[in-house]
């Protein structure tokens, strides 16, 4: 096959491994940078210019799109589906899981669990929103966050008040949300590919860090997860319609609480902590479907 890597650099571990484990398997793969892709749009006549020439002939792409730049990314992978190319995140799914509210909207109506939420208009009520998720301690999200930045757990209702107060004032959207004390500073990450989990890390926060993301110092080891954490895996990867998913847990008395779906999940942390080849089972998944 013919298959093309949509990453801005093609040294991050990442994009290395997915290149090094289609080679093996004999594929022709070329990295490109999506935000130097021109889109040429015409009727039943699609076509992306790329660095001097066309891109043609290509079988699948793997989308390694940054949050900071959905959508052009978002553009360039709907302009590859409409050449017939097969990809391994839709441009649905990708728009879908990069807006917290809307993923974790379409995750409570397809049943999965979640961390009680609340989000509101800049409301002045703040006192009914620290009560609605249980009182303090409760996190604060910024929606457009990510690896961790832009989350503050707030551990009393003036501190609570204060920060919603504050997010409110800069017009930040902002989601509240429960503190499951129990999770002990640690979430799990199921990797899902193609309806599977194929590994599953548990990772924990640095001492005083509630925040267990590895960007932010914490510490990955693999984990078995429970049969209702796996079936949680996968409800909720095929709620949002992904094919490769990066799902992040959190384990509380009340089951499996799903906190994210992230549909560009690192390789570095999981085939670490796991020693499985994650890249491989991707190209596989590529040779399945464009087969």
């Amino acid at each position: 096959m013919r298959i093309v890597i949509l990453s801005r650099n093609p040294k991050l571990y990442s994009t290395r491994r997915l290149v090094e484990a289609a080679e093996k398997r004999k594929h022709e793969i070329f990295v490109v940078d999506h935000l130097k892709c021109n889109i040429e749009i015409e009727r039943r006549a699609p076509k992306i210019y790329y660095k001097g020439e066309y891109i043609e002939n290509i079988d699948a792409i793997i989308p390694r799109i940054g949050a900071s730049v959905t959508f052009y990314g978002t553009a360039v992978i709907r302009q590859f589906e409409m050449m017939k190319v097969f990809t391994a995140v839709s441009s649905i799914a990708l728009t879908r899981s990069r807006d917290k509210l809307s993923s974790l909207q379409i995750l409570a109506r397809a049943g999965v669990g979640l961390p009680k939420t609340v989000f509101t208009n800049y409301t002045k009520d703040v006192k009914h929103v620290i009560e609605s998720v249980g009182g303090t301690p409760l996190v604060l999200k910024l929606l457009e966050g990510t690896q961790g930045l832009g989350v503050v757990l707030a551990e009393t209702p003036n501190a609570a008040t204060s920060v919603l107060e504050a997010f409110n004032g800069l017009g930040a959207r902002v989601i509240a949300q429960e503190f499951i004390k129990e999770a002990g500073g640690a979430d799990i990450r199921a990797f899902v590919v193609d309806g599977k989990v194929i590994g599953a890390m548990k990772r924990q926060g640095k001492d005083g860090e509630f925040r267990s993301n590895l960007h932010r110092g914490g510490n990955a080891t693999v984990i078995e997860l429970t049969d209702e954490e796996e079936r949680t895996a996968l409800k909720a990867t095929k709620a949002m319609g992904l094919g490769v998913a990066g799902v992040d847990m959190l384990q509380s008395t009340k089951g499996p609480l799903v906190l994210e779906v992230n549909s560009s999940p690192g390789l570095e942390g999981i085939e670490v902590a796991t020693g499985k080849n994650i890249a491989k089972e991707i190209i596989r998944y590529l040779e399945l479907h464009v087969e």
